[in-house]
């Protein structure tokens, strides 16, 4: 088992050394230190500095200054040249009284010690009153003094890496620490970044003159009392440690002061921003309601019903669009200004009036107005679109009924008809004239009842006619003035053929009307050829083909007249009555009857037909035509 350690003499007395050396060291390291501190309190009243802390606080003028300044207070009289001892001990203790009513107990430490100069219980002193009036008020989580100042410290030097603060001694020689707690604060004033991490001296002194220069901080410690010894004095690096708290509190209340000016003011800011953005709001609402109040007011209808619906149209738009974004909008302004008035509440602020003429109250007034000026406009829209239609079913009616009138009178003006064939073809005439105008009454008549079925017009008690039944009488007014013209003028060629008897003039002109299908007076090739046919007279095609140009003068239609001279020609010595039983034979095909297809295959109207059927008499298989001539022809 090994033995315990037991110093020899000689190793005993190298500890024995080596204390008494480190206890110069830190009290010379302290005397530096305190008599920096008490010289920049007292410079703060332009006293004299003092060069030996141990030597001008013993006679306690300097002691009693400085209790005066960090103290805030005066001390009452006190000996300042004192002479004597006796003096010199009031005077201290006046001040060390001071300090033990300021809550500081003073233990082993009386005037007598101070004025005696004894070194290590005045620099003791000094370091209660650092501890009392400097660092005693640092608090942090509860903890103080020592303890406080410690986890500030590591605190703000939480983000720095090559930085760990563990107490104030070690944790202080590379000077990144003093570094960091400025570059925190102010990183304007060192870029710590480019520090060289590894040259302590530097960066000390570097601290140390950027404190000094820019932050009011006091060279309380050399670069040597910090780098150089095996150990920096503990309450050195604390005296001088607590003066970058001080100053960076200081720094931390403006900071807290200022943002919470800045929070006041951005609170002020975002309610002053609510309240003109009501206002503005508000005011561009009831601008915008009253410039369509306006545009209503001010709308005119050009009497279509196109421009009405038009207008109906927008007025529903307006509804489902723009009217709507304003009832979400006026909605969106009560919200706001209750709004404003729980935030200004909230921060016991005074409440906000908005400006007369843009309160709720006046932004519901202008909204009433709107509302009646609506139901205006609904209305207007509504009765001029009733006053359209109801116009267009009138004038509709109106042109309708005239014109059927008119039609009417020219039907009855065609039936009145009488006296010389000229005059009454001069009143056809002029009746042809009287339907043209018709035709352009009717195109008329059809772009009103456009109008109407555009206005969904469905009903009208004004009258009973539509367009198809003006369209049908005047198609058949149409055709009943031609088929009279072209009889008159039918009459008149026929008047002209002397030589054929009335009987045959009625047959021809009837067969003429009958193939005459398009009322045109006309008779084309094939309509001409079986017209002949229905008369008994059968032409092959080839032979048929020259017949008819020249018969028409190589036209492709033959007019009445050309029909009329052509039978004359063709029936002058043709209608006896072998010639006619001839014909029949024709149409029989050599047999001595006629059957009714075979009536039908010559092509001969239906009305003839039933006629033949009805005067010829029937025989076992169709109709006898010689014992039917026998009757019509005289022996």
């Amino acid at each position: 088992m090994s033995q315990p350690f037991k110093p020899t003499p000689a190793s005993q007395q190298v500890v024995e050394d080596t204390a008494k050396i480190m206890d110069r060291t830190w009290e010379t390291i302290q005397e530096k230190t305190f008599t920096k501190w008490v010289n920049s309190k007292l410079a703060v009243k332009d006293i004299t500095p003092i060069s030996d802390l141990n030597r001008e606080i013993s006679d306690g003028v300097r002691l009693i200054q400085l209790l005066e300044i960090i103290g805030d207070t005066s001390l009452g009289k006190y000996n300042k040249n004192p002479k004597m001892r006796i003096q010199r001990v009031e005077n201290v203790n006046k001040a060390l009284e001071f300090i033990k009513h300021r809550g500081v107990s003073l233990t082993n430490i009386g005037a007598e010690d101070i004025v005696d100069t004894n070194l290590k219980l005045i620099l003791g002193m000094i370091w209660t009153i650092i501890l009392r009036f400097t660092i005693a008020d640092i608090s942090e989580e509860g903890l103080t003094a020592k303890e406080g100042l410690l986890l500030w410290c590591q605190r703000k030097t939480a983000p720095y890496a090559e930085v760990d603060v563990r107490d104030f001694t070690y944790s202080w020689q590379d000077g990144l620490a003093f570094c960091a707690l400025i570059h925190r604060h102010r990183p304007d004033l060192l870029d710590y970044d480019s520090l060289d991490k590894s040259n302590r001296h530097a960066n000390t002194a570097l601290a140390f003159d950027v404190a000094a220069t820019y932050l009011d901080i006091p060279k309380l410690l050399d670069v040597e009392d910090v780098c150089d010894i095996q150990k920096p004095d503990e309450r050195s690096i604390m005296t001088y440690v607590a003066l970058y708290f001080h100053a960076f509190s200081h720094l931390d209340k403006v900071e807290i002061a200022g943002r919470r000016v800045a929070k006041f003011a951005e609170v002020m800011q975002s309610v002053w921003d609510m309240e003109h953005n009501y206002e503005r709001r508000v005011e561009q609402l009831m601008k915008s309601v009253n410039d369509r109040k306006t545009v209503w007011a001010n709308s005119r209808f050009d009497g279509s019903y196109s421009d009405a619906k038009r207008q109906s149209a927008e007025f529903n738009n307006y509804k489902s669009s723009e009217k709507r974004k304003w009832v979400s909008e006026k909605s969106d302004l009560d919200s706001l200004l209750g709004n404003i008035q729980t935030k200004l509440k909230t921060y016991e602020l005074q409440p906000y009036h908005p400006p007369a003429g843009l309160t709720l109250i006046d932004l519901d007034k202008v909204w009433q107005g709107l509302l009646a000026a609506e139901v205006q406009r609904y209305k207007s829209i509504n009765d001029k679109i009733r006053d359209i239609k109801e116009n267009l079913r009138k004038a509709f009616a109106q042109s309708a009924n005239n014109f059927q009138k008119n039609v009417e009178s020219i039907l009855q003006a065609l039936s009145k008809l009488d006296g010389e064939l000229d005059a009454q073809l001069g009143t056809v005439k002029s009746l042809s004239v009287k339907l043209g105008s018709l035709d352009n009454s009717l195109s008329q008549i059809e772009e009103i009842d456009a109008q109407c079925r555009e206005a969904n017009i469905e009903e009208n008690d004004y009258t009973v006619f539509s367009v198809d039944d003006l369209r049908f009488e005047l198609e058949l007014v149409n055709q009943s003035v031609n088929k009279k013209s072209a009889f008159i003028e039918n009459q008149m060629v026929s008047r002209s053929m002397t030589n054929l008897t009335p009987a045959q003039l009625e047959e021809f002109e009837s067969t003429f009307r009958h193939f005459d299908k398009d009322s045109s007076n006309t008779l084309n090739a094939y309509e001409f050829k079986a017209a002949l046919a229905s008369l008994g007279i059968f032409y092959n095609d080839d032979e048929w083909n020259d017949t008819f140009n020249q018969m028409s003068d190589g036209q492709p239609e033959a007019t009445f007249e050309q029909f009329i001279i052509y039978m004359i020609n063709v029936t002058e010595d043709k209608t006896s009555p072998d010639q006619l039983r001839q014909s029949f034979k024709i149409v029989a095909g050599d047999k001595p009857f006629v059957t009714e297809l075979d009536l039908k295959r010559s092509l001969l109207p239906d009305n003839v037909v039933s006629y033949l059927k009805e005067t010829m008499p029937s025989s076992h298989d169709g109709y006898d035509y010689s014992k039917y001539l026998d009757q019509v022809f005289k022996g």
